[in-house]
């Protein structure tokens, strides 16, 4: 399975995909990505995909389309919040 993943930190997020949610979000709380280096993220919102491609087109599609991204988080608003 491939997933397309939110993480939030104090009222940031960040969006990206992987096929191991766990090991990922680990990498970002440890400093391994430079995007999300220094701050403890947690995960707010995934989506899981069989394809790969369909995971990434959906992953470029949240980052670049304003529309997609402004409905995500009308639906998840409560789990942006949560501290």
């Amino acid at each position: 399975m491939w997933y397309v993943y939110v993480l939030s930190c104090e009222g940031e997020i960040y969006i990206g995909f992987t096929n191991d949610v766990d090991r990922r979000l680990e990498q970002h709380n440890s400093g391994k990505n430079s995007s999300t280096k220094g701050k403890l993220w947690k995960l707010a919102y995934f989506e899981a995909y069989a394809s790969e491609n369909d995971a990434r087109q959906r992953e470029r599609s949240l980052k670049s389309h304003g529309q997609s991204m402004r409905w995500l988080k009308e639906r998840i608003v409560e789990s942006l919040q949560i501290s």
